[in-house]
């Protein structure tokens, strides 16, 4: 980065000028605010290499944008796969006909070098359960972290779980507050000596420190932009190659407050670790760790609201069988109770959960997925009691739906797949990935479907 930052700063000012006229005229179409993006860009060099002098000294609007534009690069988000979506109403109902019923759609993109980021896009249900999607942009934002605050005891107890309490974590601890910030921590680590301590053991816990506060972070678009605009690209070290499946839950507390959950799946090229989306508008992001030995692997999927005090939660944290998780603190999973493991043929091999259940009058319906002969992935259905949802009380004895012929071939062959669905004008509305190509959404009647899996 230097190396070229001096390069660019080399460049006589008609160089410049001429060579940013162009990038303007090359790239300007392609992008909503060219010269915001690119200053946004300088001012993010700027920050990380605030120690050299060639930064302090007045650099010119052209020079700056320019330096901007040569650390700026394009990524196509959906080059390889889009995929696995997930459905919950919008925070925004205003201006819609009677019956209608307007909901926001998160999905999983895959582009260059196999990295996944979460994407939006939003549309209106008709009164009879018809799906309208509305005009995609052209342009794509991603969004700008924040700085935000950690909580030492947070920090102690994860640790603790990663087997990473030590000297030297003890004497970083110790000068920080309850509450501190990323720069008081970089501060505590300068600060202390590892006098007689190995130098590898250091590094490695350092290192950690760094990942975990990196991986816990705010994040915001700008409100001006169009909700298909809008990327969740991997910013933290624990997602660095991918966010992956988010399985987004519109959950109201006991005081009516609304509040929009996803879990997500980490992946920093070696490791998966189960992540938590937070948002009430789908513009300010919160991005936190999961605790507990049950917050692993994939496939988390939180109610829509507390039972008997209680977050709950779906998991399958063995990658193999359904599980049922209660817990005080949404991000704290210690326990959880198997519900369902692989019986039917067509999920002999694994089987999860399709995003959180959705409540109805005989119980929490919850999509499932499955995995047959030739790694066909089809859907089916359980029925969990309203009280304790640790009870299946029905279970579909044939897939709800499978790939149809012009669903099997792509980057997923024979796949269908989806991370979470709706109720609406007594449809279940059920938007599915195939084949990691495309995205359709299905409809089926609900009480069709609950007479199904009841038997009555």
């Amino acid at each position: 980065m230097e190396a070229v930052l001096e390069r660019i700063m080399a460049m006589p000012e008609h160089d410049v000028a001429a060579t940013l006229v162009a990038a303007r005229d090359g790239f300007a179409a392609r992008h909503r605010d060219l010269d915001a993006l690119i200053e946004r860009n300088f001012k993010t060099i700027a920050t990380r290499l605030d120690h050299l002098e060639l930064l302090t000294a007045p650099i010119t609007l052209d020079r700056r944008r320019l330096i901007g534009a040569y650390f700026t690069h394009e990524y196509a988000i959906e080059a390889a796969a889009l995929g696995n979506p997930s459905i919950v109403a919008a925070p925004d109902q205003s201006g819609l006909d009677p019956g209608e019923i307007r909901f926001v759609m998160s999905l999983r993109a895959i582009g260059e070098g196999h990295i996944s980021s979460i994407e939006f896009r939003s549309g209106v249900v008709t009164a009879d359960a018809g799906v309208q999607l509305d005009a995609i942009s052209p342009f794509a934002a991603t969004a700008d972290r924040r700085p935000r605050s950690y909580d030492k005891r947070f920090f102690t107890t994860k640790l603790d779980e990663l087997e990473m309490l030590n000297e030297i974590v003890a004497r970083v601890l110790a000068r920080l507050e309850d509450r501190f910030t990323i720069t008081e921590l970089e501060s505590a680590i300068d600060a202390v000596t590892d006098v007689g301590i190995e130098p590898s053991i250091s590094r490695e816990t350092t290192r950690v420190l760094h990942w975990l506060a990196s991986s816990n972070y705010d994040t915001s678009f700008a409100a001006s932009t169009d909700i298909s605009e809008r990327v969740l690209f991997p910013s933290g070290p624990t997602e660095s190659h991918g966010m992956e499946d988010a399985r987004f839950v519109r959950f109201v507390n006991d005081d009516g407050e609304v509040t929009y959950y996803a879990t997500y799946t980490a992946f920093d090229g070696h490791q998966i670790m189960p992540q938590l989306l937070e948002t009430a508008d789908f513009i300010d992001f919160r991005v936190a760790t999961l605790r507990g030995h049950a917050a692993r692997n994939k496939g988390m999927a939180i109610f829509p609201r507390r039972i008997d005090g209680d977050y709950v939660a779906l998991s399958r944290y063995d990658n193999l069988n359904n599980f049922v998780m209660r817990s005080s603190d949404i991000r704290v999973w210690r326990n959880a109770t198997m519900i369902q493991g692989p019986e039917r043929p067509w999920e002999l091999m694994k089987l999860g959960n399709c995003g959180s259940p959705l409540e109805t009058d005989v119980g929490w319906l919850v999509i499932t997925h499955g995995v047959g002969p030739f790694r066909q992935y089809t859907l089916g259905a359980v029925l969990l009691d309203l009280d304790d949802p640790s009870q299946v009380i029905g279970h579909l004895n044939e897939p709800l739906l499978s790939p149809d012929d012009d669903e099997r071939d792509g980057y997923m062959p024979n796949v269908v797949y989806s991370c979470g669905s709706m109720i609406h004008a007594e449809h279940l509305v059920l938007p599915y990935g195939y084949a990691d190509v495309g995205a359709r959404v299905a409809t089926i009647r609900l009480d069709e479907l609950l007479s199904r899996l009841t038997g009555v």
